[in-house]
C-alpha cells in the first residue's frame, strides 16, 4: 500500500530590517546654516521612518565642524563606535563633502566599515560603497572635495592678509589687560596693574615661576579665569601688542587639511600697525625685556640665581640625544662624590640612553689639561669654553669659544677612582667599618631575611638557602629560619 505524506506549506520568515543611519554636518555656524541642519535632521529622519524595510538607528549631526579631520567630530565618531558595537547597518549622507574632505580619512573609513558588512551610501553622488566601482568613484571624488578645501583655504588666506594690509586684524582675539569696545582694544585698569608688574618683576631679575607664585598669593586669575602659570607670563612678556601696537601673521598654517601651524620666521611677511591701540607697556621697557630674555635663553639654568649651579651647568652635552648633563651626588658612607649624566639617561635610565657618565674630579682635571693650567679656575673656563660634548669611548671634545675644537679622552680607572679614593676616605671608611662591626657575610643574611620575611609565613625556606645559612657563621639567625620556616 502506498504510503502518503502531507507536505504543508512553509510561511516564509520575515525579512530581517536593516538598521539605517544618517550623518550630517556644516562646518560654519550661523543662522542659515543651522537652519539646513535642522532641515537635514528632519529630512533623513522621515525619509528613515519612512521604509518599511528600514529600522530608525538615528541620525548624527556635527555643527560648526571642518570635514578635513575626524579627531574633533564628536558625532562621527559617536556614529563609528556604534557601528563597532553592531547597530548600524547602513549609513546615508548627503554627499562625500559632507562625510569626510580629506580623502585619506574617507577611504580608511569606508573600507573599515565595509570589512564589516557595514553599507555608506552617498545621495548626490549616487555612490553605494558596497558596489564594485565604489571605491574607485570615491577616490576621483574625495580627491575633488580635498582641492576644494584646499582652494577655499586660499580664499580665506587671501581675504585674511588682505585686511591685514589695511590694518585690520582677523577676529576680536583675547588678551589679558585689554577688552574689545566698538572694534578697538581698550585697557582694563585692574588687568593692566598685573602687566606693569610682571613686567616691573622681570627687570628686576625675578623669573616666571617668582611671579606666578606672587600672583597666586594675590588670588589673580588668568584671561580665562584659571591659574596664572609661568607660560603665560612669558607670553605676555614676549606680546608686542601691550606696547599700543599690532603685529599680524606671527603665525600661520601649512597645510589647511592637516590644520598643522608654525611660528613665522621670516617664511611669510608680517605688517605692523603702529598705534592701533593705547599702550600698558612703552617700546622701550618692552624692547629690553626682549634683550634680557635672549640673554637669559642663552645662559641657561645659570640665568637663575636660585638653581643650585656650577660652572658645568648647561655646558655639557650628549653626543647620542642631544641632551644636556646633570648634575648626581653619590654618596658612600660618611663620604659622597659628584658624577654628571645624561638627562635622558637620568630621567629614563640607560635603555633610552647609555651614554658615559663623568666623575667631576675627572672633568676638572680633563679642563686644566685642554686650558693648560694647574688649577682650575671657573671663570676662565666659562670665559674659554662654549660647550662640552661627552662621547663613547671617554672622549670628550670641548668647543671653545673662539670656534675651535680640542679632543680629548680621559682615564677613568687611574684618575677617577683612584682620585676618589684618597688616603682620607680610606681612614674614614675603617674607622665607620670598626665602629659598626663589619661582618660581610652576617650583614648579608640579614639582607636575605628581610627579603624573604613574608615568604617564610607562607611556605618553606628553599633547600639552597638553608644549605647557604648552614655553612656560613651566623648559628642565631639560622636557628631562627628553621624555626620560622617549619611553621
Amino acid at each position: 500500500m502506498k504510503t502518503v505524506e502531507k507536505l504543508e506549506r512553509k510561511m516564509p520568515l520575515p525579512m530581517k530590517r536593516k538598521r539605517v543611519a544618517a550623518y550630517a554636518r556644516v562646518s560654519m555656524e550661523t543662522e542659515r546654516m543651522k537652519h539646513s541642519l535642522s532641515t537635514q535632521i528632519s529630512y533623513y529622519s522621515s525619509l528613515i521612518q519612512r521604509h518599511s524595510e528600514w529600522e530608525y538607528a538615528g541620525v548624527y549631526a556635527d555643527y560648526g565642524i571642518s570635514g578635513t579631520g575626524t579627531k574633533n567630530r564628536t558625532e562621527f565618531n559617536r556614529m563609528l563606535a556604534d557601528c563597532e558595537a553592531g547597530k548600524i547597518d547602513i549609513i546615508l549622507t548627503k554627499s562625500i563633502q559632507r562625510f569626510a574632505r580629506n580623502t585619506v580619512d574617507l577611504l580608511e573609513t569606508v573600507r573599515h566599515l565595509k570589512e564589516k558588512g557595514i553599507e555608506v551610501r552617498f545621495e548626490k553622488e549616487n555612490i553605494n560603497s558596497l558596489s564594485g566601482d565604489g571605491e574607485l568613484m570615491m577616490s576621483i571624488l574625495a580627491s575633488f572635495a580635498q582641492e576644494e578645501s584646499r582652494s577655499i583655504s586660499e580664499n580665506v588666506k587671501w581675504g585674511t592678509v588682505k585686511r591685514f594690509k589695511e590694518g585690520i586684524p582677523n577676529g576680536q582675539f583675547g588678551i589679558f589687560g585689554y577688552r574689545w569696545k566698538d572694534g578697538k582694544l581698550v585697557v582694563e585698569p585692574n588687568e593692566a596693574k598685573i602687566v606693569k608688574l610682571i613686567f616691573d618683576n622681570f627687570q628686576k631679575g625675578l623669573s616666571a615661576e617668582s611671579t606666578e607664585k606672587q600672583l597666586e598669593e594675590m588670588g589673580v586669575k588668568s584671561y580665562k579665569g584659571n591659574h596664572f602659570g609661568n607660560s603665560a607670563i612669558r607670553h605676555i612678556l614676549k606680546n608686542i601688542t601691550y606696547t599700543g601696537n599690532l603685529l599680524f601673521q606671527k603665525e600661520y598654517t601649512v597645510d589647511p587639511i592637516t590644520k598643522k601651524s608654525r611660528i613665522n620666521r621670516g617664511e611669510l611677511p608680517q605688517y605692523f600697525v603702529e598705534n592701533s591701540h593705547e599702550a600698558i607697556i612703552d617700546m622701550e621697557t618692552y624692547q629690553s625685556v626682549q634683550v634680557e630674555m635672549a640673554r637669559r635663553r642663552e645662559l641657561g639654568a645659570l640665568a637663575n640665581p636660585h638653581i643650585h649651579t656650577s660652572c658645568f651647568t648647561s655646558k655639557l652635552k650628549c653626543e647620542k640625544c642631544g641632551k644636556g648633563y646633570r648634575k648626581n651626588t653619590w654618596k658612600r658612607k660618611n663620604d659622597s662624590c659628584i658624577v654628571w649624566t645624561c638627562r635622558t639617561k637620568d630621567a629614563k635610565s640607560i635603555k633610552a640612553c647609555n651614554a658615559k657618565n663623568v666623575p667631576n674630579e675627572a672633568l676638572i682635571q680633563s679642563c686644566c689639561k685642554v686650558l693648560g693650567i694647574e688649577e682650575f679656575d671657573e671663570d676662565l673656563f666659562s670665559e674659554k669654553v662654549k660647550t662640552i660634548t661627552v662621547c663613547s669611548d671617554n672622549v670628550l671634545i670641548f668647543h671653545l669659544t673662539d670656534g675651535s675644537e680640542i679632543k680629548h679622552t680621559w682615564e677613568y680607572k687611574s684618575t677617577a677612582k683612584k682620585d676618589w679614593w684618597t688616603e682620607e676616605r680610606r681612614k674614614n671608611w675603617g674607622k665607620t667599618s670598626s665602629k659598626q662591626g663589619h661582618k660581610p657575610k652576617q650583614k648579608f643574611l640579614l639582607r636575605i631575611y628581610g627579603f624573604y620575611k613574608m615568604q617564610l609565613l607562607r611556605s618553606k625556606l628553599p633547600q639552597s638557602m638553608q644549605n647557604f645559612i648552614n655553612r656560613n657563621y651566623c648559628p642565631q639567625l639560622a636557628l631562627f629560619f628553621t624555626a620560622q620556616s617549619v611553621q
